[in-house]
């Protein structure tokens, strides 16, 4: 545009010019091109107004500089003429944004336009080109005057005024000093923006290319830079591949209105940042931001990618986004909000948190006493990525203790909101998405914004490099309300090296599952059972009764059974089939749920179960969970409780939910209770209903299993139809994939199969497996597995070796007296055939008493008279019978000081010593 507008001032009006009319008319001076030629516009009516440019009649000011055409290297830049930027300027502080009349005295024939303009609405106000000639900065074109017009005389007269005072160009050394020393280049962008140091530079805005970015000249360095604003991005002009422009929707009128309030303003620039050569800044005038005012109109929208830099306040912005959209203005006019179709109440509430998924996600409770469960919005929790995914495959995968960093950032939301009640903010719903090829499936997701006592925790979390934020499309507004603020947490995160930033060493958690393992829980009873009360974490609630516990102390993992209660179950998948839940078990698991989950507990270990379960007393703040469940009416007293120092709490909270009939005493008819010894009737009797049974079996814990020998001939024609099968058509090796909880086919040492349940995979050389039918277990290959036939299923034949364990005496602690017991045993009795009565039963486990076949002497007894073993008193008065035979035995290989009597009565101060708790008699 400058090199045309020098051209237009030195061509003198010639024969081809055609005299037209003049009527006076007006227009808003949009920009100045030299000191005589301008452009003016007219009111803009439903878009950007038409324009035209007009010279000044008559006189001729100095050319500007312009830029050599690129990409012709014989080409040099022009320099400005003498006083052609001061005339510019003249003209520029006076005209722009002022409106003008003017008459058009010439148009020749390639259309240009020369006249006499004057400021103001009529001929009245000042002449601009007498200004200019008054002051220096133009000639007077005397060719073409004639004698008869005294607007040209008057111009002639004023340039000789001018030269006689030596006014502008007429001054001494021809204003060689006016001419400008133009940058059109910047040798290294990113360090001449560092230089400035966010400090406002001094500018003239000289051209707008679309709405967010111009081409500025600053000052006194006049460099002359194209700035793109900061942190927006509005409609622009796409170049066809014919060289024709195409304008967005709303390019133009986005580019007017920064045009009618910059274009050729005195203005100040910060420059905030260079990336990629892309000179980032805010243009700060009096009259107000530019940046939000395109915004607030609707002319532009919010980018990422910039906004970090923007040092004016980027919740400026967004808000004046926000306004833009919530108006439906311009570009927005489609707009519908991600929380459109919501009701306030449910966009905004106030809930309770009951527990933390992982990183980004919790379960809380709304007002209603519904649950509901919010994710956060835009950040992502801690992942693994790469080659980590592929390694350990053998191993099974722990989310939340093998991926860096996830259990630190539950950690956090746990301790931080557990329990506690959080305001939410629900920013966006994201919609169910289906798998894809290596991408899961995801549920319609909420997304919201979460704060406790004014803190964001998903800005927390970033900020301490616990998670990172999500990177969205440009036209995504499915984002957190608070994006910036993530970002900059992110940034901080990243420059300070947290979590996942850090360059240290990711921290490793080897935690321990001892769950359901039942060699590992052995070993670890002693310890817990002499630590007294343990710190815990409860990280699952699998019923009432039934949790999982981290133990931070220890590192590991537990399956934990609330001692003294019998708490409704719930259902679950059995071998066969699916158990029906008990009245009242949802209840009472959402009542342990809401009362400890995820919080921090104390425990106290009392002992196990043949699963490998831990059984005990669970308190969280002084209160004891089981006597919490019974006062609750969702749990009745086991008769185990007896022999702890809850017992008195626990029946005086059971009677009293007995008497006024609450939830599991609905149905509640007085009579006898059996579990319960206080409430056995004086004339009940012990029932002796012996069997006979073949025992398979004997555990290191003194547990026998046995076959009924009444089912034995249909567990022997199983095995044969099933080992004919096999041999007719046999198995593949290494074909069947082992899964814990699987019944399969397993060959036994002898080369015979056997059917078999799978305990543990460690990996394909070490599966775990017990043997159904016979109960003893054993370490094998995945090529000694093969996939059970469903004609040979537990459907077909239930599992034929149960567990059991003697009742009346007391099973050694201390490992060598409890082995020589084992041994003992086994010689009597393994794989032969006995007489059993079960007595009671103990955490499912029935306690019987057992004869020998021929002889019919029972083999507790015989334990007891030889003095391997002590007696365990029961308190039923329907055994008290055969407590006393046994206590009398006992008295009498006390009498004889045999094993383990053999250096006297040691209960009264040394019991533990040798393996024993004392009781007294």
């Amino acid at each position: 545009m400058m090199a045309s507008v020098s051209a237009q001032g030195s061509q003198q009006p010639g024969s081809t010019q055609n005299q037209v009319a003049a009527p006076l008319q007006r227009g808003i001076v949009k920009m100045v091109l030299s000191g005589c030629a301008i452009i003016v516009r007219g009111q803009p009516r439903g878009g950007p107004p038409p324009e035209r440019q007009i010279n000044l009649s008559n006189i001729r000011a100095g050319a500007m500089a312009r830029r050599a055409a690129q990409g012709q290297p014989d080409m040099k830049d022009t320099p400005d003429e003498p006083f052609a930027f001061q005339a510019r300027e003249f003209l520029r502080k006076k005209l722009i944004g002022k409106e003008v009349c003017f008459n058009v005295e010439v148009k020749t024939a390639l259309g240009r336009e020369y006249g006499m303009v004057y400021l103001g609405r009529d001929t009245t106000g000042e002449n601009l080109a007498e200004s200019l000639v008054q002051e220096g900065f133009a000639t007077v074109r005397r060719e073409g005057i004639r004698g008869n017009n005294p607007d040209q005389a008057r111009l002639c007269d004023l340039e000789d005024t001018a030269k006689s005072t030596k006014k502008g160009m007429w001054c001494e050394g021809g204003g060689t000093h006016t001419i400008r020393d133009m940058k059109y280049v910047v040798e290294n962008p990113r360090n001449y923006v560092d230089s400035m140091h966010q400090k406002p530079v001094n500018a003239i805005i000289e051209h707008v290319r679309d709405g967010s970015v111009v081409r500025a000249l600053l000052l006194p360095d006049n460099y002359l830079i194209t700035v793109m604003l900061s942190g927006v991005k509005c409609p622009s002009f796409k170049r066809e591949a014919d060289g024709t422009e195409s304008p967005e929707p709303f390019a133009a009128e986005a580019k007017f209105f920064t045009e009618s309030r910059l274009l050729q303003r005195d203005v100040q620039i910060i420059l905030e940042s260079c990336p990629n050569q892309i000179i980032l800044g805010s243009i700060v005038h009096p009259n107000g931001n530019i940046t939000e005012l395109l915004l607030k109109e609707g002319f532009a929208r919010c980018v990422d990618w910039s906004m970090a830099v923007y040092t004016q306040g980027a919740d400026k912005l967004r808000s004046a986004e926000r306004s833009a959209k919530e108006k439906k203005v311009r570009m927005w006019k489609d707009y519908v909000a991600p929380t459109a179709n919501m009701d306030q109440k449910d966009r905004v509430f106030v809930a309770k948190v009951m527990q933390v998924l992982n990183a980004d996600a919790m379960v809380v409770k709304l007002n209603s006493g519904e649950y509901k469960t919010i994710h956060l919005s835009s950040i992502r929790p801690p992942r693994i990525e790469g080659e980590e995914k592929n390694r350990d495959k053998d191993k099974r995968f722990r989310p939340l203790y093998d991926i860096p960093y996830m259990f630190e950032a539950r950690e956090f939301l746990r301790k931080k909101l557990i329990g506690k009640k959080v305001n939410v903010t629900v920013d966006y719903i994201r919609a169910a998405t289906g798998a894809g090829e290596g991408i899961p499936a995801f549920s319609e997701r909420t997304c919201a914004t979460v704060t406790i006592g004014g803190i964001n925790i998903a800005e927390a979390l970033v900020s301490k490099g616990l998670a990172t934020c999500i990177r969205y499309r440009q036209d995504d507004d499915q984002r957190s309300s608070h994006y910036d603020e993530l970002l900059a947490a992110e940034a901080r995160a990243i420059k300070n090296g947290k979590g996942l930033h850090s360059k240290k060493e990711v921290p490793i958690h080897r935690v321990a599952d001892i769950s359901g393992d039942t060699q590992k829980a052995k070993q670890f009873l002693p310890f817990l059972q002499r630590a007294g009360r343990s710190e815990a974490v409860v990280e699952y609630v699998f019923s009432g009764s039934r949790l999982k516990l981290y133990m931070p102390k220890e590192t590991c993992l537990i399956t934990f059974l609330l001692a003294g209660i019998e708490c409704p179950r719930s259902s679950r998948n059995m071998p066969g089939g699916l158990q029906v839940a008990e009245p009242f078990s949802d209840e009472a698991m959402l009542f342990t749920k809401e009362l400890v989950m995820q919080r921090e507990v104390e425990v106290e270990v009392e002992s196990m179960d043949k699963a490998g379960n831990f059984i005990g007393w669970l308190h969280i703040e002084g209160l004891n969970l089981s006597v919490a469940l019974v006062e609750g009416a969702l749990s009745k007293v086991h008769f185990t409780a007896e022999r702890s120092s809850y017992f008195k709490t626990l029946t005086t909270f059971e009677e009293g939910c007995r008497e006024r009939k609450e939830k599991i005493w609905a149905n509640y008819e007085e009579k006898p209770v059996d579990s319960a010894p206080d409430y056995v009737p004086e004339d009940k009797e012990r029932v002796a209903n012996y069997k006979s049974v073949y025992v398979t079996e004997i555990t290191d814990m003194l547990h026998i299993y046995a076959q009924d020998v009444e089912t034995g001939a249909q567990l022997e024609s199983l095995m044969e139809t099933m080992r004919a099968e096999i041999a007719a058509q046999p198995p593949v090796e290494g074909s069947y994939a082992a899964r814990r909880g699987d019944y399969c086919l397993a060959k036994f040492a002898d080369g015979e199969w056997y059917r078999a349940r799978v305990e543990k995979v460690e990996s394909p050389s070490r599966v775990y497996v017990f043997y159904i039918d016979y109960g003893n277990r054993e370490i094998v290959s995945t090529t000694r597995l093969a996939a059970m036939p469903p004609a040979f299923s537990t459907r077909a034949l239930a599992a034929q070796a149960t567990e059991y364990a003697l009742a009346y005496i007391q099973v050694p602690q201390d490992e060598d007296v409890r082995a020589d017991v084992v041994d003992s045993v086994v010689r009597d009795i393994q794989n032969t055939q006995c007489q059993l009565n079960v007595e009671f039963t103990v955490s499912a486990c029935p306690q019987i008493t057992l004869q020998f076949n021929d002889t019919k002497d029972d083999v507790g007894l015989n334990l007891v008279k030889e003095g391997m073993v002590m007696v365990d008193v029961r308190k039923e008065r329907h055994l008290q019978k055969m407590v006393t035979e046994y206590l009398n035995g006992q008295e009498s290989a006390k009498s004889a000081r045999l094993n383990i009597w053999r250096y006297g009565d040691f209960r009264a101060d040394d019991a533990d010593e040798f393996g024993y708790s004392h009781k007294k008699m």
